[in-house]
């Protein structure tokens, strides 16, 4: 049976990608440091700079997929936002900005619109400051 996820263990971890590649390919960053301090050799600095490409085409692959993500969360939130806000509050749905949505994913139907009140009248930003304000956490397992 799955964990209940909660504030404090809701961030996501991707074993493949956090706990294999990034280290295979910071361990062949090391390997290609030394060789080229070593030799310093026009190979050794293709090879340096190749380990160099890898981490960085590894992370820009993962700052995309997680920017993709925000953008369905931003849209899905807005739709959401539509079904259970009061009237009254409809009409600030756009003040809304994609770190406040994607915070506010994580609250019950029940206490989204209060939640948003306090987040738009408060002007909070700050993602975890937002999920620590949610008391009935609902789980988004389905996550990049």
């Amino acid at each position: 049976m799955p964990k209940t996820q909660t504030f404090e263990n809701h961030a996501r971890i991707v074993p493949a990608f956090h706990r294999v590649l990034l280290p295979i390919l910071l361990l062949n960053l090391i390997w290609a440091s030394y060789l080229l301090v070593r030799s310093r050799s026009l190979g050794a600095a293709v090879s340096f700079l190749l380990a160099v490409g890898l981490i960085i085409l590894a992370i820009q692959a993962r700052i995309f997929s997680l920017t993709v993500q925000d953008r369905v969360i931003r849209l899905e939130m807005r739709l959401r936002l539509r079904e259970v806000l009061p009237p009254e509050l409809q009409p600030r749905i756009p003040e809304f900005n994609t770190a406040q949505l994607v915070a506010l994913r994580f609250a019950s139907d029940a206490e989204l619109p209060s939640l948003a009140r306090k987040v738009l009248e408060e002007k909070l930003t700050d993602r975890k400051a937002i999920k620590k304000l949610i008391r009935d956490w609902q789980a988004d397992n389905l996550r990049a």
